[in-house]
């Protein structure tokens, strides 16, 4: 398949898992910079769901370009990546290990000046959370690993969490209840920015000679929050008072071994440990960044990310539907 633009003086971005929870945001907002975005996805089936159908008309009315095949088509991704200049991976928690593929293609084409992996959660190099989530983060350091290891520019992105999904999972907006459950304390601090924004600081990061072999972590100032803070923002916006059912470190840790034992499937085996890491034991504020880490919000101040103040004050009037694929 040959590509054709007629964009002129941006980079071409090809991503894999563009129809994802968080895929869709990255390729909205690649198109909405003006790049050049192609998408590859796999075939269309007759048992698609409606919803998948809609996605890919979506993206074509933005210009983009759908790309069918699947990782395995060796030689037909290597055709594709030798017509772009960067790409993204935004693959679900289960196909982590499969971008090896991607990464065996981009080797093979040899002209991509950027490779983005799926990471968008955690520094994984700088904590280490509760089993299976540990298990989970080191197939991410196993990729990471790989890349510098490879003559491939990459650049790794710690965007910390989803705020739109946790907020729906911590505040459940769409079903109003007397109680809300926190875990731990509630005192720990989390960072949650919203996808839309992360898609767009990626976007950036994806072209900055600056993130060129290094890490970016996403924490703006103004999405630091704790459960406790989180909570009492929403009761204010919504002057309403909610009982707290307190979830406390060692239950979790306790739940999480059952879990094991009980060996649950990818995803649900990780979310435990995914709370405790985030809100029990504040993994993700639990080191301080110096003058050599890169910030997003520091690295591209022209852009106006969402507070969560400002977020909530969406949810409060038209809360975007929750999804739990956003930890598939």
């Amino acid at each position: 398949m040959e590509i054709t633009s007629n964009s002129c003086n941006k980079s071409k971005i090809l991503i894999f898992g563009g129809t994802g929870y968080f895929g869709k945001h990255v390729v909205r907002a690649s198109a909405s910079f003006g790049h050049p975005t192609f998408v590859f996805v796999r075939p269309a089936t007759p048992q698609m769901p409606p919803s998948s159908l809609q996605l890919r008309g979506e993206f074509r009315s933005l210009g983009v370009t759908l790309v069918q095949g699947e990782l395995e088509e060796h030689e037909k991704m290597v055709s594709v990546l030798k017509q772009v200049d960067i790409v993204i991976s935004v693959l679900p928690v289960s196909a982590i290990p499969d971008q090896i593929k991607i990464i065996d293609a981009i080797i093979a084409a040899g002209n991509i000046e950027r490779f983005l992996p799926s990471e968008f959660g955690c520094e994984e190099d700088r904590i280490t959370p509760l089993p299976p989530f540990e298990a989970f983060l080191e197939k991410k350091k196993k990729i990471r690993r790989l890349l510098e290891a490879s003559t491939i520019p990459y650049t790794f992105v710690s965007a910390n969490c989803y705020a739109a999904y946790f907020i729906s999972l911590l505040l459940h907006p769409h079903d109003p209840r007397p109680d809300l459950v926190v875990y731990g304390t509630g005192e720990a601090k989390a960072v949650l920015n919203w996808e839309q924004d992360i898609a767009k600081y990626t976007i950036k990061v994806a072209n900055d000679p600056r993130t060129r072999n290094r890490v970016v972590i996403y924490r703006p100032p103004g999405n630091i929050i704790s459960q406790n803070e989180l909570i009492s923002s929403w009761e204010k916006k919504t002057g309403r008072r909610f009982e707290k059912v307190c979830v406390q470190e060692d239950e979790l840790i306790k739940l999480s071994q059952i879990v094991i034992y009980a060996g649950l499937p990818s995803p649900d085996n990780i979310a435990v440990s995914i709370l405790h890491s985030v809100f029990a034991r504040g993994d993700l504020m639990s080191f301080d960044l110096d003058e050599d880490d890169l910030e997003a919000s520091c690295l591209y101040p022209e852009i106006e990310y969402t507070t969560i103040d400002q977020l909530l004050d969406i949810f409060l009037v038209d809360p975007p539907e929750p999804a739990r694929a956003a930890l598939e």
